[in-house]
């Protein structure tokens, strides 16, 4: 008898080790592709004069968020954010340097979830901010190109060494470099081809995998090859129509665009020249168009693999980006150009070609890919699983979308963003009230118009009941 007993429990062990291998191999798996600094400056996003072919196609194939905002424009918090699914708070996830695990100690990050759940993980590139947050949560360790050099032309790496030097770590070389070299010699060409190793590693794996890779580009300096530069006319770029201060925008509201400061042949205050605003426009589509590039590698490498029919793949952007609207440069600020980010998401059994208005956050990504995955959700969770919205992306959603940066508290409705400034003490530094439907460049602040007052009241309500607590 008990050598039957043993024989039952060893059958019952084998046969719960088999279901679970069934239930992990039907599991799809997941390319998570993260972007630095790409707002949905994209011809997908109605940008034609953008190159944008590979990630077009991913668009066409996925469902397209037209208006997803990040929690926090700056890099670090913004990823913390979106990688714990919390949102910030004035003292959680607040500047470029902050960390998931130190912010929000405790709190299981999304690739520790999938690793917990069967899944390999592994990242490549910038995912988090710093390489070794959440390293618990990778099944390998996180990878990332070697050099923290940028530049490839020989002047531009020397250039950026002695200004390192000379202003303590602050300094940088030129903005902008356009270099007649393949994508290999500049740290997201290595990126890909890590990625596709990668790929072909995780294939061979009897596990689903999580792979978040993240690409560095178009982050400044805009430095990619001449090729890319050189799909754009220069002669047709064209200054923003909002390059001027927005009229009844506080202070507080904008900055000095201190991030370009740090590079050379940037003044170190005041007003770039035109032509150099030019050349940065250019840079910074050139290195767009350098980065889809790249991310068609990604696709192609899932097609040659047999993987795109199981792999969700999900493309976003960490944050918006300023091009020289309401006079700034760079992120950090409450406008629709600093929250708005790219998001797309293809995953099976999802019709693609969607195309969503339903507002959305980054910090739904964590509860949609544990809903797509068949993962339980973590009860720490602030978002909301985007689900739904895949498969109705025509839906009626009435939702809101709220964030923040620094003093700054803003929330986005179907119709106009409201930002509310307080200091420490909560007293009120400013407000904003832009409407999109009159005002889609947010130019004119009408937080002070009379018949403004009752939606003001609503939004300050709403955004008060949302927005993060420490």
């Amino acid at each position: 008898m008990n050598h039957i007993f043993r024989l039952m429990l060893l059958c019952g062990a084998v046969l719960m080790v088999a279901r679970t291998a069934a239930a992990d191999s039907d599991r799809p798996n997941v390319l998570f592709i993260a972007v630095d600094d790409l707002r949905p400056q994209l011809r997908c996003y109605g940008e034609p004069q953008m190159v944008s072919p590979n990630i077009d196609r991913l668009a066409a194939s996925g469902v397209l968020f037209e208006r997803a905002y990040c929690m926090v424009p700056t890099c670090g918090a913004s990823r913390a954010s979106l990688m714990t699914g919390l949102r910030p708070s004035p003292r959680r996830f607040v500047n470029y340097l902050t960390r998931a695990e130190k912010d929000a100690p405790g709190i299981t990050t999304m690739n520790t979830h999938f690793r917990t759940n069967g899944y390999e993980t592994a990242s490549i590139g910038k995912v988090f901010h710093h390489s070794d947050d959440s390293a618990s949560g990778w099944s390998t360790p996180a990878w990332r190109p070697r050099t923290s050099i940028s530049y490839h032309v020989p002047e531009n790496q020397t250039l950026h060494r002695q200004r390192r030097q000379e202003k303590r770590r602050r300094g940088r070389g030129p903005a902008f470099e356009a270099a007649d070299a393949p994508d290999s010699v500049y740290p997201d060409g290595r990126v890909a081809a890590q990625a596709i190793a990668e790929l072909k590693r995780l294939s061979e794996e009897e596990s689903p995998f999580f792979l978040a890779v993240g690409f560095f580009k178009p982050h400044l300096p805009f430095v990619c090859p001449q090729k890319y530069w050189d799909l754009y006319d220069r002669d047709a770029i064209r200054l923003p129509e909002t390059y001027h201060r927005p009229q009844g925008a506080p202070d507080v509201a904008l900055h000095t665009s201190g991030e370009l400061r740090a590079y050379a042949g940037i003044p170190a205050k005041g007003p770039v020249s035109d032509e150099t605003a030019i050349n940065l426009i250019h840079g910074y589509y050139a290195c767009v168009s350098f980065t889809d590039a790249q991310v068609g590698k990604l696709l192609d490498t899932l097609d040659e693999l047999g993987l795109a029919e199981d792999t969700i793949v999900v493309l976003w952007g960490d944050h918006g980006w300023n091009l020289g609207e309401h006079e700034l440069w760079c992120k950090h600020s409450c406008f629709e150009t600093s929250m708005r980010i790219p998001l797309i998401v293809r995953a099976p059994g999802i019709a693609g070609g969607g195309r969503t208005e339903a507002l959305t956050e980054t910090i739904d990504l964590y509860p949609t890919l544990c809903e797509l995955a068949g993962l339980p959700l973590p009860e720490h969770l602030q978002g909301e699983s985007l689900v739904a919205r895949l498969k109705n992306p025509a839906g009626n959603w009435e939702d809101t979308a709220v964030g923040r940066y620094k003093t700054g508290d803003t929330i986005r409705n179907d119709r106009y963003r409201f930002s509310e400034y307080l200091d420490r003490n909560g007293k009120r530094q400013g407000r904003m009230l832009y409407d999109h439907e009159t005002d889609p460049g947010e130019d004119t602040n009408i937080v002070r118009q009379t018949d403004a007052a009752e939606t003001v009241e609503s939004l300050t309500e709403q955004l008060h009941s949302i927005k993060g607590r420490d």
